[in-house]
């Protein structure tokens, strides 16, 4: 995606900036969380600490050179990066190598006990066995004799909200209209979508989910899985997850087997759904997929030949949540009004982007829409996760 001065890379040293306060503030609040999580050993203490000091007073510092990864990271751009400062170099570089330190720091990489062991696993976990989970489960009762059209869209918009699912679901219920559970939707293709995904498709078409969060967001982009499979509007599912954990919630496969174990132990019709997944899993209708390219700090226009063959073979990738839209469009300052599709035209097929707005970074706004956003919260809109959208670019 070329440079261009009207939609700059975005940094994190702009002063008062969003990314500037993540890489300041969040970023040192969630070693302090890793660091109270698992009973980490005084190494993994040491190293913790000097990642906080790394990335709030020093500079980026390069791999060790036997990192099995080290390769990648270099045509990531390592070379380039290191020796300066998290601040000055793009944020979505910056906060991508944050985790990539981060699980070094507590051994997640190195033969050793603690290898594998994912340090956001308690909080994930904690969210899955809310109660509120099981509010938004049990919601799925109220869906199961509507109209198929009817349950495809509470479930879509279940996907959309993540953990405000319950939002999404009473889409179907009467009079929610006029209640207006959703009145942040700034954009709405909803329509295109579907078209991409009629009703008694063929059994070759295919739906490409990239995941985002786990746990409570998770769940519904499972249970909208489960309906496209059990409704025929696709003959197979493919979800992309992370290869390791990153960006603390995001899901990786240890989070798709703990969700559908959650839906398939679920009482009423979330296990119905759970009973459409375990055997779709089983015979290969739905697969996973863990490409180290999902943790890249790179915008996904750069995407490595065999990604870009399977995304062309889908008949729609839905790109879900907020860093994934990030990398679709490219991390840059758009002018609102930027065309979704002119931003997506690398696509090498149908995309689809569900997210919600936690960043600086949209395209595909009307003027009015923006105008109207920006009077009523300034542009606390785009960062506070209370607005969100359906975009869709159907290709050519």
């Amino acid at each position: 995606m070329p440079d261009t001065p009207a939609a700059p890379v975005i940094l994190g040293n702009a002063p008062g900036s969003f990314p500037r306060s993540v890489l300041a503030e969040r970023h040192p609040a969630i070693i302090r969380q890793v660091r109270e999580a698992l009973p980490y050993g005084p190494g993994q203490h040491r190293a913790l600490d000097e990642l906080l000091e790394s990335c709030t007073e020093g500079v980026i510092e390069p791999l060790p050179e036997d990192a099995d990864d080290i390769g990648r990271w270099r045509s990531w751009g390592l070379d380039e990066h290191a020796g300066r400062s998290w601040f000055d170099v793009p944020w979505l570089w910056s906060e991508s190598y944050f985790y990539r330190r981060l699980l070094a720091a507590v051994g997640y990489f190195a033969p050793g006990p603690w290898q594998g062991i994912d340090p956001f696993r308690p909080s994930k976990r904690a969210e899955l066995d809310a109660p509120e989970t099981d509010e938004e489960l049990a919601a799925l009762d109220a869906l199961r004799d509507r109209p198929e059209p009817e349950r495809a869209r509470a479930l879509l918009h279940g996907s959309l909200w993540g953990n405000r699912a319950d939002l999404g679901f009473r889409l179907s219920a009467a009079g929610a209209e006029a209640a207006q559970p959703v009145p942040a939707l700034v954009a709405d293709d909803s329509e295109t979508l579907w078209s991409l995904l009629p009703p008694s498709a063929t059994a070759t078409a295919t739906l490409v989910l990239v995941a985002d969060n786990a746990g409570r967001e998770l769940m519904p982009d499972l249970l909208l899985i489960a309906h496209l499979l059990e409704a025929g509007r696709i003959g197979r599912a493919v979800l992309h997850v992370k290869p390791y954990p990153y960006y603390v919630s995001d899901a990786t496969t240890a989070d798709v087997v703990d969700a559908l174990r959650r839906l398939t132990a679920a009482p009423g019709a979330a296990a119905g759904y759970g009973r459409v997944l375990w055997p779709a899993m089983a015979d290969g209708r739905l697969t996973l997929r863990a490409h180290p390219f999902s943790c890249a700090p790179l915008p996904y226009a750069e995407q490595p030949a065999d990604l870009r063959a399977e995304f062309a073979g889908a008949t729609l990738t839905v790109v879900k949540g907020d860093l994934n839209y990030r990398r679709l469009v490219g991390d840059r300052l758009w002018p609102p009004t930027t065309s979704f599709r002119d931003a997506t035209a690398h696509f090498p097929g149908p995309v689809a982007a569900l997210r919600t707005l936690k960043s600086d970074v949209i395209t595909g706004l009307t003027a009015d829409t923006e105008a109207a956003l920006v009077a009523a919260e300034g542009q606390r809109w785009r960062t506070g996760g209370t607005h969100a959208l359906i975009q869709v670019n159907p290709g050519p």
